[in-house]
């Protein structure tokens, strides 16, 4: 049976893709956006994934970061729809009751690439390990700035000010891996090191990334070292650089591993990225919800971690002694997007 694809809008700027694999159970994908490399390929995971097991899947989409109330109506609407599980990369945790809500209606839920701060408002997440990914590109940066670490002008490109997990792993992982004393792993901002010039938010995207990246740049025309939240930030942020004639002076790196990233690492754009594998999350995600609409079972989080491990690996084309890479030809065979 061919997949029938239908769009319908439903609330306030909230698209929704319904893709019907086969009559049997039902599943949502709830994504952030659907403009974004990684969501793009988060979806594709999960309908190849909703097909092969015979699983009538729901996808939504939001239309930017940080914006909940898009969500929270997905999730009411795949409630209603008696759905058995609920996949949701969440905006923030302002959707968590709607999520409890869920599961207190029997119905799986697992966040994807982004835990919730209320840990009863998800069974599980499937994502990479977050602050490894900043601690890789952190240990990175320091060690490819060598001596001029000591005295590095950071400029923190985040999504917001609301302390999503993602957005608190990646910053305070990279700090980590930089050499940097952060007090407070869970909130952003806690360090008190002179060499980080400021933390701006980017929204997680181009535009973003250079307005962020120009008002640092205005509080220290000297800065040499920038951090971006993900790769779409990173190409505002060489933009803005580039536009002041300094696009030499600074050294970008990132997290995602899309396959336009993996070509700004190529290209120098990028020093080095982090990659994750959202394919990957959302195929097993599908998984997870067909065998718990089998018989009950629940997804088991990796072993000493709280949350199902996807992998993460430093994409790179100048390895530094001491922190494991791969390089961007290896990177280009497992990127997406």
């Amino acid at each position: 049976m061919k997949a029938l694809l239908k769009t319908v809008l439903i609330g306030a700027g909230l698209m929704a893709l319904a893709t019907t694999a086969q009559a049997g159970v039902g599943a949502c994908l709830i994504t952030k956006n659907n403009t974004n490399p990684f969501f793009v390929k988060m979806k594709e995971g999960a309908e190849k994934g909703a097909a092969a097991a015979g699983v009538d899947l729901q996808s939504f989409a939001g239309e930017k970061d940080g914006d909940a109330a898009p969500q929270i109506t997905a999730i009411e609407t795949c409630v209603a729809s008696g759905v058995k599980g609920i996949l949701i990369t969440p905006s923030n945790d302002d959707v968590g009751p709607a999520l409890k809500a869920a599961r207190a209606a029997g119905i799986l839920v697992i966040s994807l690439d982004t835990e919730l701060g209320d840990k009863e408002a998800q069974d599980i997440t499937f994502a990479t390990d977050n602050f490894q990914a900043g601690v890789l590109i952190g240990q990175w940066a320091k060690a490819t700035m060598g001596d001029k670490a000591a005295t590095a002008k950071i400029a923190m490109l985040d999504i917001n000010k609301d302390n999503i997990s993602v957005d608190v792993q990646r910053d305070t992982g990279f700090l980590t891996g930089f050499g940097i004393e952060v007090p407070d792993l869970k909130v952003m901002g806690s360090e008190k090191d002179p060499r980080v010039i400021g933390h701006e938010s980017s929204g997680a995207n181009p535009e973003g990334g250079q307005k962020a990246m120009e008002t640092l740049l205005a509080k220290d025309p000297d800065i040499n070292m920038v951090y971006t939240i993900n790769e779409p930030a990173a190409e505002g942020a060489y933009a803005a650089l580039k536009a002041a004639g300094k696009e030499s002076q600074a050294l970008i790196v990132s997290v995602d591993g899309g396959c336009p990233g993996v070509a700004s690492v190529k290209s120098g754009v990028i020093g080095a990225t982090s990659q994750q594998y959202p394919l990957l999350m959302a195929s097993l995600g599908i998984d997870a919800i067909a065998a718990f609409a089998k018989d009950g079972t629940k997804p088991k989080a990796s072993e000493g971690l709280g949350f199902y491990n996807t992998g993460v690996n430093l994409i790179t084309d100048k390895p530094a002694e001491g922190v494991p890479s791969l390089d961007t030809a290896k990177g280009t065979e497992l990127c997406w997007g």
